[in-house]
């Protein structure tokens, strides 16, 4: 089992928040993951700044814009998360674009990201019919290789990311990019049923939770939850963070209070 598979465990829900690595700086984002982990979270992901992050809303690619405006890295990414496991044991995952990894080499970067203390990849542009290399090599270093799936994949595209995802699925919970929206689509729970059709790997909702009540809609469908633009939002509202910890400490208690009455 995982690092990352182990945080799935019956009656409960995961809660997954994304961070953007080097936003608003290096030493932020570290005090950043250390407050997500002492809120509840069960996975932290660290999004790899690029360029041209397709998947990404508004608010993510000014975070990553200002990131790159300061220098950040991949390399210096992979130094942010091996000074973030060296506080907190929360399980790692980075978020990147298939461009950086290829630039830096998939051999030296998977090797990288276990020495750094990362447990899994997700890469957003990277389809499974393109992924056998990155695969293979993720394999060899034990890291899990998360693919994604959207609410129009088809039953033979759900099939492939089912036979091949490690440590979960993450499931977009619209068609578009990410960011903080008033509701979830009504066709989630047609979707993750299709999904759980078809694997039996723990499915993780993500794209567009920005409430209390979005995470606990998702998590009455799916395994966990995974939030990003909003967190985004409360880092730029209050440098102090005691927003964020706020936010992150209310979800994680919704989620443990409605599986305590059966409702999650």
């Amino acid at each position: 089992m995982s690092e990352i598979t182990s945080v799935f465990k019956p009656d409960h829900k995961a809660l997954i928040a994304y961070v953007t690595a080097g936003y608003p700086d290096k030493t932020a984002t570290v005090n950043i993951a250390a407050a997500l982990a002492e809120g509840g979270c069960d996975i932290i992901e660290l999004g790899i700044p690029f360029s041209d992050p397709l998947a990404d809303g508004a608010t993510i690619q000014h975070a990553s814009y200002l990131a790159l405006q300061q220098g950040i890295t991949p390399q210096i990414c992979l130094d942010i998360a091996a000074e973030i496991r060296q506080i907190i044991t929360t399980p790692l995952v980075f978020m990147t674009y298939y461009n950086p990894i290829l630039r830096y080499g998939l051999e030296a970067f998977c090797k990288e990201c276990i020495k750094a203390g990362v447990s899994g990849l997700i890469v957003p542009d990277l389809p499974p019919e393109e992924g056998l290399e990155l695969e293979k090599v993720t394999h060899k270093h034990n890291l899990d290789l998360i693919y994604l799936l959207a609410p129009t994949s088809t039953d033979q595209r759900i099939g492939t990311v089912a036979a091949r995802s490690r440590g979960f699925i993450y499931l977009v919970s619209l068609t578009g990019v990410t960011g903080a929206r008033s509701s979830l689509s009504p066709e989630l729970k047609g979707f993750v049923k299709r999904v759980r059709a078809k694997s039996d790997l723990p499915l993780c909702v993500g794209f567009g939770i920005s409430k209390v009540e979005h995470a606990l809609e998702a998590a009455a469908l799916a395994d966990g939850v995974i939030i990003g633009s909003r967190l985004i939002n409360l880092i730029e509202e209050d440098t102090s963070l005691a927003a964020l910890k706020s936010f992150i400490t209310s979800v994680r208690k919704a989620l443990n209070e409605k599986k305590n009455t059966g409702e999650v």
